[in-house]
């Protein structure tokens, strides 16, 4: 077991080591207001995958556009600039983020219709933009 985890040690040390992505340099009280946002992000992925299993359409629907789509935009505003990340993004990783609230207000619209299978086909595209981003960028 001591051996499995060194190993794993040795392998994440690697990685971080060969991160090409580039930097978006944030500053400190902008990289927490963004982690708190993914971390959310995580949760409220995870409650309208739970909501679909359930065939909960329109309640998934609300959740994603509450949480994830465009209504969701400008969480940061009433914060001091250093700690909005949008301010910091380098465009592209910013567009990125715009996108992401689009296809979740495009989900929402889809699952507010009823139209389950729309909704489906549309449900990768919620991640989507979090892969995107995330395999592009990185804060540290």
């Amino acid at each position: 077991m001591k051996a499995l985890i060194l190993i794993l040690a040795l392998l994440a040390n690697q990685a971080l080591a060969a991160d090409a992505r580039p930097l978006a340099p944030l500053p400190p009280a902008a990289q927490e207001s963004l982690r708190e946002e993914m971390l959310g992000n995580l949760l409220a992925i995870n409650e309208i995958l739970t909501l679909m299993a359930a065939g909960k359409l329109k309640e998934a629907g609300q959740l994603a556009e509450t949480s994830l789509g465009q209504s969701a935009m400008g969480k940061h505003r009433g914060k001091p600039l250093d700690a909005r990340p949008g301010a910091h993004m380098p465009q592209a990783m910013h567009q990125i983020g715009m996108d992401g609230h689009r296809a979740a207000s495009e989900f929402a619209k889809a699952a507010a219709s009823g139209d389950r299978e729309l909704a489906v086909t549309l449900l990768p595209n919620l991640t989507g933009a979090c892969v995107a981003c995330h395999y592009s960028w990185r804060t540290r």
